[in-house]
């Protein structure tokens, strides 16, 4: 197959109308995306991702007025939240409807819905004019996305077409909130932190990974985001330096790495984690120490 890459979202949203996948750019990460309706299109996001089939997805929409496709109903919380977060980096989970396929929701009765707060990811999915299920657009376990050179490096020759854009904002994956909850629950911490949640829905809990079997949000049972490289977190002690090590953090240690990112902050960090995983990939290095940072914030997700 060849993937044509295109800055087009008209031309990539034409691909996603006559059933094939689409990766394309968001204020997080890449996403790689199909009709909602399409239960073969969507069997190709599983297929290119070698993506494990109890690992659902999450749909993106253009417009407030997807969400009735969807949803079978929006709780007073998840009203709040739509209100204060959409679009930007925040999924809800609601009860789906019964004509949305198990494919996307890896048979839950729930679906996680966003609306992306990123300009040219608005203008794509208003033009294919259906809700778009996508998770990252890399080889599940890989690091998430951040460029679409990375997303052609992973599924280049895999997928129909890729939609160019500028390296996402935030490039940490987007804060995931159930709101079938009762009270409503942060499945998975992102940069809408549980601090801004909480003054909008203050009753919002964190979830605690204990024993559920089916995973009611991605990142929360398979393992993602993965470097190759054995990952350290550090306060500053290292015990290895020199050749096939690398460091990312705020503070520039002492020691020489084969490959180091310095941050200008956790935002920053945060932004340019999964690039630099990425790129300790190309170089082979083995060992990588991340500084720790403040568990608050976005900190909290990173």
């Amino acid at each position: 197959m060849e993937t044509l890459v295109t800055s087009s979202a008209e031309e990539a949203a034409r691909i996603i109308k006559a059933g094939g996948v689409v990766a394309f750019p968001t204020e997080t990460v890449f996403g790689l995306g199909a009709n909602v309706f399409d239960e073969e299109a969507i069997q190709k996001i599983f297929a290119a991702k070698q993506r494990p089939g109890d690992n659902p997805l999450i749909a993106h929409i253009g417009d407030i007025s997807e969400i009735g496709q969807l949803a079978e109903s929006v709780p007073e919380c998840a009203v709040r939240l739509i209100k204060s977060f959409f679009p930007g980096p925040l999924t809800i989970v609601l009860k789906k409807r019964p004509e949305i396929s198990p494919l996307a929701t890896a048979g839950l009765d729930s679906i996680g819905i966003r609306m992306p707060g990123h300009a040219l990811a608005h203008e794509f999915l208003t033009a294919c004019g259906v809700p778009v299920v996508a998770p990252s657009a890399n080889i599940s376990g890989k690091p998430s996305p951040t460029t679409w050179r990375a997303v052609y490096e992973d599924l280049g020759g895999r997928i129909d077409c890729i939609l160019q854009g500028e390296a996402t904002e935030i490039g940490l994956e987007s804060t995931v909130v159930d709101c079938t909850a009762e009270p409503p629950e942060v499945l998975r911490l992102g940069a809408v932190t549980l601090d801004d949640l909480r003054q909008v829905v203050p009753e919002m809990t964190l979830y605690l990974t204990e024993s559920d079997n089916a995973p009611r949000s991605p990142g929360m049972k398979h393992r993602h985001y993965s470097p190759r490289a054995t990952v350290v977190i550090t306060d500053g002690v290292f015990k290895g330096s020199g050749s096939n090590v690398g460091y990312i953090g705020l503070d520039k240690p002492e020691l020489d790495f084969t490959h180091s990112f310095i941050a200008t902050s956790v935002e920053d960090y945060g932004k340019n984690v999964f690039e630099f995983f990425r790129e300790c990939d190309r170089r082979d290095i083995a060992l990588i120490y991340c500084q720790r940072v403040p568990d608050d914030g976005l900190g909290a997700a990173l």
